[in-house]
C-alpha cells in the first residue's frame, strides 16, 4: 500500500496542473451545448449541461487563453448555470437557482435588472475579469493604466429611459452645462472650456461603439435603452480617440443582436412633477431573426414627455418648458461566416424644448419674467456600417458612418425699454462623415498591440439672426446677423502596445499623428470687410503627434498600480468676433497621473480606485461675451489643472451594495489682458468638489418576485459660469437625489421612482440668455418628480 501513495500523489497534481494551464479557447457564439463540446475538445476534459434548455440557450463568443476552471465557469455564467467539478477532469453545468436568467436584454425590457440578486462565485471559481472595449484591444482592466467607470446598462435605466444626465449622477467626475436635453456639454476631470454652444470642439469625446457621435457640437443626450454598458475613461485619451478628448470619453455600448433568439419587451410609465406638469415614457425592445441564425435584427424605441415647471406670468402661462423626445435605434447583422460579421446601425432622436427652463433668480421660485416663447429643437441621426472579423489570432473592425445634427436655439433678446419683443435665433447645423479601422490582438500571454488609422470630414454651421415680435406675438421682421462655418479633414494614424516585463509588470506605449486641414468662413458678412480680411479664413493645416506612456503593477492580486503620461490637443476654428470672425488656435493637453486600484468594481466584497493628475493646458479656448453683448470663442493662455479622484463600494450583505465616489478640481489660468477686463482663477462650469453616494439592493420575496432598489444622492460644489466678469456668477452648490424601486418578476414588475427626494431648487447653470448678463438667472433642478412604471416581456 504505501507504494501506491505517491502515484495518487502524483496524479493529482497531474490533474491540477491540467485543470491550471492556461489553453488557447477559440469558441463562435451559438448554442451552449455546441459551445461545451468545442471547450471540452479544446481543453482536454469533459463537460455535461444537465439540462436541454440550458443546452438549448445562446451564448456570446468566448475567446482567449483560459485555464479549463475558467472557460468552464465563463460558460456557466453566460447559461445561468453552476459548475460543479465531476471528478479531476470533467464538470457538471446545472441550473443555478440563485441567479437570474441570461441573457443581455432581449428577453427583459432593458429599464429592468436581474431578478434576483447576483449569486457568489461557486468556491475555487474566480470572478470573470472585467474588460475595457473602450482599450480598443481588450485589454483586462487589471493591466489597464488609468481611471475607468463601467456602468451596467440594466442599472442606468431602472425606473425609465434615461440620457446622458444618468452619467453625471452615476460619476462623481462628469459634470454638465445643464442647458437642456440635446444642448448640454459634458465635462470630465476638471477640463472645461465654456458655457455655451459654439465652434469649438468639445472636451469630451462620446462615442457608439467606435465611432464619435459628433465632432463639434453638443451632446445629442441619446437615450441608454438596452445598452450593454457605457464606459467612462478619464483623459486625455489622445493616443486611441484624436482630437477632442481632452477630459476622456464616454462610450456607449449597445446590447448586441441574438442569433435565434424572438423576443420583445417594453416599458411604459407616467410622472408628476411636483409644482409642475404630468410626464408619461414608452419604452420597446425587439430582437427578431431575419434568416435563421445568418442574419438578426434588434430595435429600440423611445417616446417620452417630460413635464414642465417654469412660469412665464407676463404671457399668461405656466409649465412652460416642456420638452418632448422620440428617438429609436435599429442594428441589423449578418453572419458572413468565417467568424466575420456585418452591422448595419441606424439610430434618431429628435427633442423638442418648448419653452426655456431658466428662472430670475431674485423673482418668485421657478418664474421667468420674460414676454415671448424661447426653447430649442434639437435633431440627431447617424447611419453605420461595421464589418468585424478575424485575420488569424488578430481581430479586425472597420467601422464607416455619417452623422447630421442640428440644433436651433431661441432667446430673448429684448432691450430694456423697448416697445417690441425681440428672439435671438441661432442655428448649428453639423454634418461628418468618418471611419475607423484598426486591427489588433489582446494581449493573452507577453504581448498585445492595437494598430489603426481614421478619417474625419466635419462641416459645422453656426447662423444667426434677430426676429422682431409684434403685437399679439405675432412675427414682423427677421434681421440676420453674422455666423460662422468651420471645416475640418482629419486623417490619423496611431498604434498602442503593452509587455508584460514580469509577472505583474505592464508597459504600454503608443502614439498618434493626426494632419487636420481646417477652412471655413463668416456668414451673413459685409462683403467689403469680408475681402479686406480674406487672411483670416484662409485654408490652413496643423499635424499633431500626440504621445502615450504607462507601467501598470500588479503587486498583490485584486490590485494595480500605475503611471501614466498622455496628452490630447483640439484643432483650431474660426469664431465670431462682431461684425466678422476670428481665428483660434488649437488647444494641447498634457497629462501626468498616478494612481491604484484595488478589486473590481461592482463585485466582490470591497473595491477602491484613487488617482492624482496634473494637466497643463496651453491656449485654452474658451467662450466669452464679445461688445456686442454676443457670445464669441478665442485662446485666453496657458493653465493647469490638479484633479484627485476617489471611487469605491462595499458588499453590506448578499443583497446590498454601498459606493461612492469623490472628484477634486484646483485650477489657475494665466491670460492676457486683451480679452477681458480682469485676470482669470478658476477654469469654468467645474466645481472644486463633487461628491455622490449611493447603494443597490435586491431582495427575492415570495415565489419567484424580487425587490431591487437604487438611490444615490450627490452633492456638486461651487463653479464659475465662464471668463470675464461679465460671465463671473457663481453657480453650483446644491445637493441632487433620487431613489427607483421596482417588484416584480423576470418577465413583468412595476416601479416607482423619485427625483429630487428634497426638492432642491439649486442652481445648476447660472446663465439663461446672454442678452440679460448681470439681471441673475439661474437654471433650478428639476422639482421633485415621482413616476409610476411598469415592465413586461414575451
Amino acid at each position: 500500500m504505501p507504494y501506491r501513495l505517491p502515484i495518487v500523489m502524483a496524479a493529482l497534481l497531474a490533474a491540477t496542473a491540467v485543470q491550471a494551464e492556461e489553453r488557447r479557447v477559440d469558441v463562435p457564439a451559438g448554442r451552449a451545448g455546441d459551445a461545451a463540446a468545442a471547450i471540452a475538445r479544446q481543453t482536454g476534459t469533459s463537460i455535461v449541461i444537465a439540462a436541454p434548455e440550458l443546452a438549448a440557450r445562446r451564448v456570446p463568443a468566448i475567446r482567449g487563453r483560459y485555464s479549463t476552471e475558467e472557460a468552464v465557469r465563463r460558460l456557466a455564467q453566460a447559461i445561468g448555470a453552476r459548475p460543479i467539478a465531476a471528478g479531476s477532469m470533467g464538470w457538471r453545468l446545472v441550473a443555478d437557482d440563485r441567479r437570474a436568467a441570461p441573457g443581455r436584454g432581449a428577453r427583459r425590457a432593458s429599464a429592468r435588472p436581474a431578478a434576483a440578486p447576483p449569486a457568489a462565485p461557486p468556491p475555487g471559481v474566480g470572478t470573470v475579469p472585467i474588460v475595457v472595449l473602450a482599450s480598443k484591444r481588450d485589454v483586462q482592466l487589471r493591466d489597464y493604466a488609468g481611471q475607468i467607470t463601467i456602468l451596467d446598462g440594466d442599472s442606468l435605466t431602472l425606473g425609465g429611459p434615461v440620457g446622458t444626465d444618468r452619467i453625471a449622477d452615476r460619476v462623481a467626475s462628469v459634470t454638465s452645462t445643464y442647458l437642456g436635453s440635446g444642448r448640454n456639454k459634458l465635462f470630465i476631470r476638471g477640463i472645461a472650456d465654456s458655457s455655451f454652444t459654439g465652434p469649438t470642439q468639445a472636451t469630451v469625446g462620446q462615442y457608439l461603439g467606435d465611432l464619435r457621435l459628433s465632432y463639434n457640437s453638443p451632446d445629442p443626450d441619446l437615450r441608454l435603452s438596452d445598452m450593454e454598458k457605457v464606459e467612462v475613461l478619464e483623459g486625455p485619451q489622445g493616443t486611441l480617440y484624436g482630437a477632442g478628448s481632452l477630459g476622456g470619453i464616454i462610450r456607449l455600448v449597445p446590447n448586441e443582436p441574438e442569433p435565434g433568439v424572438t423576443a420583445l419587451s417594453a416599458g411604459m410609465g407616467g410622472s408628476a412633477t411636483q409644482h409642475g406638469a404630468l410626464g408619461a415614457d414608452l419604452s420597446a425592445v425587439m430582437n427578431l431573426p431575419l434568416a435563421g441564425e445568418r442574419a438578426t435584427l434588434r430595435a429600440v424605441f423611445d417616446a417620452e414627455s417630460q413635464g414642465g415647471y417654469i412660469d412665464k406670468p407676463l404671457i399668461g402661462r405656466d409649465d412652460v418648458n416642456r420638452t418632448n423626445i422620440y428617438g429609436g435605434r435599429a442594428i441589423a447583422r449578418l453572419d458572413a461566416g468565417g467568424g466575420w460579421t456585418v452591422d448595419l446601425i441606424g439610430l434618431g432622436q429628435w427633442t423638442e424644448g418648448k419653452d426655456s427652463q431658466y428662472a430670475d433668480r431674485e423673482g418668485p421660485p421657478l418664474t421667468r419674467s420674460a414676454n415671448v416663447t424661447e426653447g430649442f429643437d434639437a435633431d440627431y441621426l447617424q447611419g453605420q456600417v461595421v464589418v468585424s472579423g478575424r485575420l488569424g489570432a488578430a481581430r479586425f473592425r472597420s467601422s464607416t458612418g455619417i452623422v447630421r445634427q442640428n440644433l436651433q436655439e431661441r432667446y430673448d433678446a429684448t432691450q430694456p425699454d423697448a416697445t417690441a419683443a425681440r428672439l435671438f435665433v441661432q442655428d448649428n447645423d453639423s454634418r461628418m462623415i468618418a471611419n475607423e479601422t484598426r486591427i489588433w490582438q489582446p494581449m493573452e500571454d507577453r504581448f498585445g498591440w492595437v494598430a489603426g488609422a481614421s478619417y474625419t470630414r466635419s462641416r459645422t454651421q453656426l447662423t444667426r439672426g434677430f426676429e422682431t415680435i409684434g403685437p399679439e406675438n405675432a412675427s414682423s421682421t427677421t434681421a440676420a446677423s453674422t455666423g460662422v462655418r468651420n471645416t475640418v479633414d482629419e486623417l490619423t494614424v496611431y498604434g498602442e502596445a503593452s509587455y508584460r516585463l514580469r509577472e505583474g509588470l505592464v508597459a504600454t506605449a503608443g502614439g498618434r499623428v493626426t494632419r487636420s486641414e481646417l477652412g471655413g468662413q463668416g456668414e451673413d458678412v459685409d462683403q467689403f470687410l469680408a475681402l479686406l480680411r480674406a487672411e483670416v479664413t484662409a485654408q490652413r493645416h496643423e499635424t499633431v503627434f500626440l504621445p502615450s506612456v504607462s507601467l501598470t503593477a500588479s503587486p498583490i492580486a485584486d490590485t494595480a498600480l500605475y503611471i501614466k503620461y498622455q496628452e490630447g490637443f483640439r484643432p483650431g476654428g474660426l469664431a465670431i468676433d462682431g461684425d466678422f470672425v476670428r481665428r483660434f488656435r488649437s488647444d494641447r493637453t498634457a497629462t501626468f497621473e498616478v494612481g491604484a486600484r484595488h478589486g473590481q468594481p461592482g463585485r466582490g466584497a470591497f473595491d477602491l480606485a484613487g488617482s492624482l493628475a496634473f494637466t497643463r493646458w496651453r491656449d485654452i479656448q474658451a467662450d466669452f461675451i464679445d461688445p456686442l453683448g454676443l457670445p464669441s470663442t478665442a485662446n485666453i493662455g496657458d493653465g493647469q489643472v490638479w484633479t484627485a479622484t476617489l471611487s469605491g463600494g462595499v458588499a453590506v450583505t448578499r443583497g446590498l451594495r454601498i459606493e461612492g465616489g469623490l472628484s477634486w478640481n484646483d485650477s489657475r489660468i494665466d491670460s492676457p489682458q486683451t480679452l477681458v477686463s480682469t485676470r482669470i482663477g478658476q477654469i469654468p462650469n467645474i466645481a472644486r468638489i463633487n461628491v455622490r453616494a449611493g447603494f443597490d439592493y435586491q431582495r427575492p420575496l415570495q415565489g419567484d418576485l424580487v425587490l431591487t432598489a437604487q438611490g444615490w444622492t450627490r452633492y456638486v460644489g461651487k463653479s464659475r459660469l465662464g471668463i470675464g466678469p461679465e460671465l463671473g456668477e457663481e453657480q453650483g452648490d446644491y445637493l441632487d437625489s433620487g431613489l427607483t424601486v421596482r417588484i416584480g418578476r423576470e418577465d413583468l414588475g412595476i416601479s416607482l421612482g423619485i427625483s429630487n427626494l428634497f426638492d432642491t431648487e439649486g442652481n445648476r447653470f447660472a446663465l439663461g440668455t446672454p442678452f440679460e448678463i448681470g439681471r441673475e438667472q439661474i437654471t433650478p433642478l428639476r422639482p421633485r418628480t415621482f413616476r409610476l412604471g411598469l415592465d413586461l416581456s414575451f
